[in-house]
């Protein structure tokens, strides 16, 4: 480390920028090679925190910033890490949101002259016995996009690759004593073209800075490949130090190791017995040091083998079935700006809903999330900073991933992934990265990562005809395409490939690196994707697209927070909302669909066979030991009986039987047996007796619908009516129990979800789809959100009243014809409503309902209790997460609240509703199942579907004072069309005649 200032290196002048942030070269001046993030107790000290910062419109900037002596008073102070358009309220600019497009016109390499330019200056000391380090290194986790890096006033260097960690050698500028580092952020370059995942564009130096004493005789780095077998483990190591340093010596004292290596020479692979292995259901991690004289390395080493057998991709000999997420770094406030405590409850809750693999789309994460997932137990697909998705837009012209101006910022991308998490064990796929196309570039990339790692498979999913890849990657496939790509024998041609290259492409494991777009409301039939995995052992699952929305946290004008997307900014390019996609909101509340996976993928399955109870496990590796198996008995949704087996401990892959309980029948209602498996005793992620799997069997006694009664003595009415509780004028309702209700209102719309608006480009759906089309567009064609309606006879009897309606689309000559009859029946007033379309409908239809609205009078109606299927919203491709029962929810808790407000809340199989108001009940329903047994769902909320599909936030959503329950017979499946196939046949609704019997008694 030099006492004595050196000279200082001179920038470049403004007339070189252009040339500069327009170079494709991946990195300058000292620059160290890249080398695993390691835990070491030589000195460290961590220059996070305050920093002065100036932001500039251009690249074009003063350039005397970076020397010692430069004032810097006037500056602002901004924290590092974080993304400068995230502080200062705006004053730094605003986050940019696309998806494939750049925000920039596509110019290879060069950039617009607007380009963002953030200066940054901080001052620290160098403790005096740092004086004996042998180097002292700058260390970089991420800068978004391309930075420069000057210590007091040497230009040290500049590097590219936000997601990548850069260490400068600082060595000779730094002093003991007070210093400065000065450090200049360019938002865009020419890495910025490698760098288009979607996601927001969020500039600055958001991971940690940490400067580093470099002792002599330290270990540089330290790779502990390993391998298990049977209960052997073997570590391949690979030690990276001077002669000097050595003897180094590895311990690992749970095991009894200690091996000294005199000499680089000696540094051999070596056998371990009676070693428990490594999988992300048991992730059995053992405490190891690699030592010199003046240095020790903390690792954590798991055994595992990663192989490809076949068309089979194996961990220590099993299949691995990836039930994943693809995960981004993202977070409402922070950006991708790393938080621990929050990183840890984030992968805890991922092992809460059965999730057991990630994909870091679309680039390496903060290096300690991977100390974590090894911790917890996750299969990672872990993915390089790369993808270059904007070329698509001009046929891939010009795209980098066949240039060789940019092999060497491939090369380094990759090189910088891998080395700088090689000793994890969950990692068990590198991948190149996302949707850049295809050339020679990635093909170069696969090549080193095999030299340099040949133990673990290389994945991208864009070499559609296998040539530089081992295993076979789609996304967005439909299920009768995956079920092609499972069948041995098909022929049928792949995507991209000649019948050879496809016939290459069905040798080996197949997997869904995106699935299942859960943008809003959906996906639907995630269950038709997991059956396949069971059916097809080629098939190894994949991963959702994806875990979390990206909302940003922002403030509406009227003074309410909200998560803002795309264009909320003032964004000139933009895609929209597309950003909030994910199974979980962005400010961490699991949405249904999280609940659906978790139901459709738990790894213990069970089928009920007469008297017995199958148990499936269906685990990687581990028994069943850590489970209790309980039961339980309700009767109308109300708890009977419960008990647990003293069950039999399954192996991974095995199954066994136990009896069923003896369960006593209501003589009147529903019985439902419920059995779960429940975790023995807490976990590092959740509590004991947290839900793994569950099941339910109906045990009810089937009684007969009773029949609607005829009446012939009608005869003409237009006045007053009082059937029991409900009140008429003129043939309508106008008040029930005392209380003003109008309705039943025919409703055929729903705010469109966002599978419902998306006129998906590259479709591969149901027959109901149409490209270009979304069905939201043929709804709001066909009038279903502006339905009006003409009586066409009102007619009454003693205890009944009839009417007929016809309701028509606008501008259309298309109609449904509406027969509702009020009648006492048993005592009770019965409602009967006939719907009948008329001929000519070509569309689907996202609903057939009825709408009543209650006005709030005194007593506002808001909440609910039911029987029937929750506690959550349900549709009828995404039930599985939904089981029988009585439930109850305050109204503004039935909805889920979705950035962009759209169909949600609706609870299928009705039984009996009841309304309440302030804990009191208001009016209760009970759901008379038609002709074929089918059951009506129910919604309730404080907006029509009308008033939900204008608000582009919930903040825009009107003041209400009336509270709209829609009874449904039917609804439209969810799909996965945003990004995806659109709802499976079986699923769609198609115009058709319904019925919706409802008895209706006043509240206790």
């Amino acid at each position: 480390m030099s006492t004595e200032r050196p000279n200082k290196v001179l920038s470049p002048l403004p007339s070189q920028l252009s040339t500069y942030v327009s170079d494709t070269a991946p990195w300058r001046g000292a620059l160290r090679p890249a080398r695993s993030w390691l835990h070491s107790d030589a000195p460290s000290q961590s220059l996070n925190g305050p920093w002065q910062f100036r932001l500039s419109p251009t690249a074009a900037v003063a350039e005397d910033f970076a020397s010692e002596d430069f004032d810097d008073r006037g500056w602002d102070s901004i924290p590092v890490p974080a993304h400068w358009v995230l502080e200062g309220d705006g004053a730094y600019g605003r986050p940019i949101y696309t998806n494939v497009q750049y925000p920039f016109p596509i110019d290879p390499p060069h950039v617009p002259d607007e380009n963002p330019t953030g200066d940054y200056r901080r001052r620290f000391d160098v403790p005096e016995d740092w004086s004996d380090a042998e180097r002292v290194l700058l260390r970089f986790d991420g800068v978004e996009s391309l930075f420069r890096v000057w210590v007091n006033g040497v230009e040290i260097g500049s590097a590219s690759g936000s997601r990548l960690a850069h260490e400068f050698d600082v060595t000779s500028a730094v002093r003991p004593g007070g210093n400065v580092v000065a450090v200049r952020v360019h938002q865009w370059s020419a890495a910025s073209y490698l760098e288009d995942q979607d996601q927001w564009w969020l500039p600055g130096i958001f991971r940690d800075v940490t400067l580093l004493a470099r002792p002599a005789g330290g270990v540089e780095d330290v790779w502990l490949r390993t391998g298990y077998d049977h209960g052997n483990g073997r570590i391949d190591p690979e030690v990276t130090a001077d002669a000097a340093a050595f003897p180094v010596t590895l311990r690992i004292p749970e095991l009894g190791v200690e091996r000294v290596w005199a000499t680089p020479a000696d540094v051999a692979p070596l056998d371990i017995a009676g070693v428990q292995p490594w999988s992300a259901e048991q992730p059995r991690l053992y405490d190891a040091t690699v030592s010199s004289a003046t240095e020790s390395i903390a690792l954590r080493v798991g055994f595992r083998t990663v192989e490809i057998r076949g068309d089979r991709f194996l961990v220590n000999g099993r299949r691995v079935i990836f039930h994943g997420m693809n995960r981004h770094e993202a977070h409402p406030e922070r950006g991708r700006v790393f938080d621990e405590e929050h990183a840890r409850a984030d992968l805890a809750r991922m092992k809460r809903f059965n999730v057991n693999a990630i994909r870091t789309s679309h680039y390496p994460p903060h290096p300690r999330l991977l100390d974590l997932a090894d911790e917890l137990g996750f299969w990672i697909v872990l993915e390089c900073d790369l993808e270059t998705h904007g070329f698509e837009k001009v046929d891939w012209a010009d795209n980098p991933s066949d240039d060789p101006a940019w092999r060497a910022a491939y090369l380094d991308r990759v090189q910088r992934t891998v080395e700088r998490d090689k000793n994890h064990p969950g990692i068990v796929i590198w991948s190149l990265g996302n949707e850049a196309g295809t050339g020679a570039n990635l093909a170069a990339m696969s090549a080193w990562a095999h030299a340099r790692d040949p133990e673990r498979p290389v994945h991208y999913e864009g070499d559609y005809t296998g040539e530089y890849t081992d295993v076979y990657s789609r996304m967005y496939a439909t299920v009768p395409e995956i079920e092609q790509i499972g069948t041995d024998g098909f022929v049928a041609p792949l995507l991209g490939c000649t019948p050879a290259q496809g016939a290459r492409q069905r040798t080996k494991p197949f997997l869904l690196c995106e699935y299942a777009h859960s943008m809003g409301n959906g996906p639907g039939a995630l269950d038709q994707y997991e059956e396949l995995v069971h059916r097809f052992p080629r098939l190894h699952g994949g991963f959702v697209w994806e875990w979390r929305d990206h909302g940003i946290l922002a403030t509406a004008p009227d003074g309410t927070p909200y998560h803002a997307y795309g264009g909320d900014f003032g964004e000139v390019v933009h895609d929209g909302n597309f950003v909030m996609d994910g199974m979980v909101l962005s400010d961490d509340v699991p949405t249904p669909s999280l609940h659906e996976f978790k139901a459709v993928v738990q790894p213990i399955r069970f089928a009920f066979d007469g008297d017995k109870l199958e148990i499936m496990n269906l685990r990687h590796s581990a028994d069943t030991s850590d489970l209790r198996f309980c039961w339980r008995v309700e009767h109308d949704g109300n708890l009977v009986d419960s008990g647990e087996w003293d069950a039999p401990v399954l192996a991974a892959g095995e199954s066994g039987r136990v009896p069923l309980p003896p369960v006593a029948v209501a003589p009147d209602g529903e019985t439902w047996l419920t059995v779960e498996a429940v975790l023995a005793t807490a976990t590092a992620w959740a509590p004991q007796g947290h839900e793994i799997a569950t099941a339910q069997l109906d045990r009810s006694v089937r009684r007969p619908v009773p029949a609607a009664r005829p009446r012939r003595d009608w005869r003409a009415g237009e006045g007053t009516l009082t059937l029991g509780i409900a009140e008429f004028t003129g043939g309508s309702l106008t008040r029930l129990a005392g209380r003003p209700v109008t309705g039943p209102r025919l409703e055929l719309f729903r705010a469109p979800t966002d599978n419902d608006e998306s006129r998906a480009d590259r479709l591969e759906g149901s027959d109901n789809s149409v490209l270009g089309v979304s069905s939201a567009d043929t709804w709001r064609r066909d009038g279903l959100d502006r339905l009006t309606t003409r009586r066409l006879g009102v007619e009454q009897a003693a205890d009944a009243l009839h009417t007929v309606d016809r309701v028509s689309a606008a501008d259309s000559a298309l109609s449904v014809t509406v027969e509702s009859v009020w009648s006492i029946e048993d005592g009770e007033l019965e409602l009967r409503v006939e719907i009948e379309p008329s001929r000519g409908w070509q569309s689907v239809w996202p609903r057939i309902g009825v709408r009543f609205e209650l006005p709030d009078g005194t007593a506002p109606v808001d909440g609910a209790d039911w029987f029937g299927l929750g506690p959550l919203e349900s549709y009828p491709d995404s039930l599985r997460a939904a089981r029988t029962g009585r439930f109850s929810s305050g109204i503004g808790d039935l909805a889920v609240a979705y950035a962009r407000p759209q169909e949600t809340g609706h609870r299928s199989q009705m039984r009996r509703l009841t309304l309440t108001s302030g804990g009191t009940e208001v009016l209760r329903l009970v759901a008379l199942p038609d002709t074929r047994g089918r059951r009506p769902g129910f919604t309730l909320g404080r907006h029509t579907p009308q008033q939900i599909a204008r608000a582009a936030h919930p903040f825009e959503l009107p003041e209400s004072t009336t509270s709209h329950l829609i009874i449904d017979a039917v609804q439209h499946g969810l799909g996965s069309r945003s990004c995806g196939p659109d709802v499976w046949p079986e699923f769609v609704l198609r115009p058709e005649a319904r019925t919706i019997r409802l008895r209706i008694t006043p509240g206790a």
